[in-house]
């Protein structure tokens, strides 16, 4: 029986911005085929903390190691060849069709300046077919909804083969049922996914694990049963809740007390909160 080490591995990772912490001591592993929830308030560290994954950041300290070795050893390349990454919000300047956006995961695997193969259309073809893709090959990206720009990035993963898939909030934006499909499609691919997410009931429909943040630290590290507690929900959010069975899983579901959850006395100014909020978030702003 071939032994399993962990993918991922971090020891007291911090990186700072403008002489702030945004991630603090953080040691953690992410094993081989996990599905894993990145979980925590807005400007917690989610982002950041995947950005150190695909190296967007290197000016970090601590160690993180991918597939047991310093992160920093691979090239770009290497690298590219092993994990892949959707974000929030694929990139809108793409005048490119659907096809030549999901070519681009051929990309690590190729020379520079070589031309795809027959092999490689089919690659295309068939990573377009999972995602139900198939008849907008050649449209325009631009020209898709939200939620078939995202399943386009899952089949460029899905065409660069990877072995870890990095999701940054891949379902804001998109109605509840292209969450699900989003979400499904990753979890299809059975390959490690780290995914940070928002909605906590869709995070329990999917996760086998998470990791809950919180300024910048890790909260806490484990199944639904040690991490999604109305203790730690009410610390992390300031919310209460009420966690039962979830009729449809084996997971939870979080039904959030409104009445006591917030004060929404006449004093609160809402145009000044949202206006307070905008640039303030280290996580959006690093």
């Amino acid at each position: 029986m071939a032994l399993s080490f962990p993918v991922f591995e971090a020891e007291e990772l911090s990186w700072q911005a403008s002489d702030k912490f945004i991630l603090q001591q953080l040691s953690f592993r992410v094993e081989q085929g996990e599905f894993v929830g990145l979980i925590g308030p807005n400007g917690a560290g989610k982002s950041s903390l995947l950005r150190c994954l695909y190296r967007k950041i290197t000016n970090y300290s601590g160690q993180l190691r991918f597939m047991q070795q310093p992160l920093e050893h691979y090239s770009r390349q290497a690298l590219a060849q092993q994990i892949a990454v959707v974000l929030q919000e694929p990139l809108s300047q793409f005048e490119l069709s659907v096809y030549e956006v999901i070519s681009m995961g051929l990309t690590p695997h190729k020379r520079l300046l070589s031309f795809d193969n027959q092999q490689d259309r089919q690659r295309i073809a068939n990573a377009a077919a999972q995602v139900d893709l198939a008849d907008k090959l050649q449209q325009h990206f631009n020209s898709l909804s939200g939620g078939e720009k995202q399943r386009a990035m899952i089949a460029r993963a899905i065409v660069q083969q990877p072995k870890v898939l990095l999701m940054d909030e891949p379902t804001n934006h998109l109605d509840i049922r292209h969450q699900l499909e989003v979400l499904a499609l990753a979890k299809s691919l059975g390959i490690t996914v780290l995914v940070s997410i928002h909605d906590l009931n869709l995070a329990a429909s999917f996760c086998d694990r998470f990791i809950l943040m919180n300024n910048g630290s890790i909260v806490a590290n484990g199944d639904y049963q040690s991490v999604l507690t109305q203790t730690n929900l009410e610390q992390v959010f300031g919310v209460k809740a009420e966690i039962d069975p979830h009729p449809f899983h084996n997971g939870p579901r979080i039904t959030f007390d409104l009445d006591s959850s917030f004060d929404l006395d006449s004093s609160f100014d809402l145009d000044n909160a949202s206006n307070s909020n905008r640039p303030s978030d280290p996580e959006r702003s690093s």
